[in-house]
């Protein structure tokens, strides 16, 4: 993608299978809503090729359409609309939606069904973006900031949601600056900076790029303990077949997905400069 002499995006490539997680993150101005709004067909890329099921998201057509769902930052139309009527509207555009009352249990405002839009609080407000960008059942969802403004109940509800949409084979892409939320969800970090992506894998798999070895602690006879290894998981099982219930305070420290995207965004800033 590219602005005049800018190149906003450039070499970025990946994919993602269905009912995957993945989550885009980067730095403000690495590219990331250019990346998904090109995906959405929203946005006309300058150059390359892109397919989103089996189509040109640039040249998608109704049929396509029906099987997207979009959760954009922010809403700000349809304040009269009470959120029964506007969700059970929305519904009649797709093959198949969600059963209108369904939806809005699934997204917890059963309790504000008969409201009027403007009237709902920023958190119900976003709970409702989330049933707009579900309505239709997509098999593919991007997510943009969803829980932006979600209190912590709130926010523990939408996740069980995307993990229910993703094991039913909803493929999702999201953005978010809530990495505990992205280490959280996602089953793929992809990670952009400048325009390229500098790391793609398992949050688990990008710690041990950047930390190397985890860290083992234990208590055994009195005694502290403290061992680095490549496979903790297979450490721990041998431990407790050594010692048993001899083993105390055992902790089992990772390098966590902030540690890993911080280093990593440094190390990117650094080859650049």
């Amino acid at each position: 993608m590219r602005y005049g002499a800018a190149d906003v995006l450039n070499g970025v490539a990946f994919q993602v299978r269905q009912g995957e997680v993945v989550a885009l993150l980067g730095p403000n101005g690495a590219g990331k809503t250019t990346t998904i709004e090109i995906l959405e067909g929203f946005r006309m890329r300058s150059a390359g090729r892109v397919e989103v099921l089996g189509a040109d998201p640039a040249h998608g057509d109704e049929r396509w359409r029906d099987r997207v769902g979009v959760v954009l930052q922010s809403w700000r139309d349809h304040g009269k609309w009470r959120v029964r009527e506007l969700l059970g509207h929305l519904g009649s555009y797709y093959t198949r939606p969600w059963g209108t009352d369904e939806l809005i249990e699934t997204v917890g405002l059963t309790g504000h069904a008969d409201k009027k839009i403007k009237a709902l609080s920023g958190g119900q407000r976003r709970r409702l973006d989330v049933a707009i960008g579900i309505v239709g059942r997509p098999d593919v969802l991007f997510l943009d900031e969803p829980t932006v403004g979600f209190d912590p109940q709130a926010r523990q509800d939408f996740h069980g949601l995307v993990r229910r949409l993703a094991d039913d084979a909803t493929t999702i892409l999201l953005t978010t600056h809530d990495l505990g939320e992205a280490e959280k969800l996602a089953d793929r970090i992809v990670i952009l900076a400048g325009g390229r992506i500098i790391a793609d894998g398992p949050a688990a798999a990008l710690a041990r790029r950047i930390a190397g070895e985890d860290e083992v602690r234990w208590v055994c006879g009195g005694e502290r303990h403290v061992v680095s290894t490549g496979d903790s998981t297979a450490f721990v099982r041998e431990l407790f077949g050594r010692h048993g219930e001899d083993v105390r305070e055992l902790e089992v420290r990772r390098a966590s997905l902030e540690d890993t995207y911080l280093a990593l965004v440094r190390e990117h800033e650094g080859t650049d400069r």
